[in-house]
């Protein structure tokens, strides 16, 4: 668009359907950098792609040249087929529906940026749970608990074997 010039830094958080850990270390970078070409593709700029086992940040110098929405899709449509692709897990892989966004100004890029590059050490002491609804409550986005994530309390002894508070599922 000519004559049209924007400057929007857009923080993206989704999680892997079930919140399993399935985002496993050897080839969650791979991920992360074909992630990052999705939105190069789309005419994005991709500041940082970085997450955990179970969730991934997004972090965007966003053009409005596409809805975010339309972006998101495509993002997790395409990683979810690469994966599967690959084979890299049993069964089939595929992201929770929805995600959050949360917008930031141009001098916050930096400590967005350290952020979402220390989740390991993030998440050695806060939950995911307890980390998404902290970015809710301080972007002072209403909310209901049963229409955030899928949060399980569950411990799981496989991929295919939990225990949660109502019992046993496979």
């Amino acid at each position: 668009m000519a004559n049209t010039y924007t400057q929007i830094y857009i923080q993206v958080v989704f999680a892997v359907k079930g919140r399993r850990n399935l985002l496993q270390k050897p080839w969650r970078e791979t991920v992360f950098k074909y992630m990052a070409g999705i939105m190069k593709e789309k005419g994005q700029k991709p500041i940082i792609v970085n997450g955990v086992a179970d969730h991934v940040h997004v972090f965007i110098g966003f053009k409005p040249s596409c809805s975010l929405s339309d972006l998101v899709r495509d993002i997790k449509n395409n990683s979810s087929r690469f994966i599967n692709e690959k084979d890299w897990v049993n069964g089939k892989f595929s992201w929770q529906a929805g995600y959050g966004a949360f917008s930031y100004g141009h001098s916050q890029i930096e400590r967005v940026y350290q952020y979402i590059l220390n989740q390991e050490k993030h998440h050695q002491q806060k939950t995911f749970k307890q980390e998404y609804t902290e970015f809710l409550e301080k972007f002072d986005i209403d909310y209901k608990n049963e229409y955030v994530f899928d949060f399980l309390d569950r411990r799981c002894f496989s991929l295919l074997f939990c225990i949660t508070p109502s019992g046993v599922f496979i």
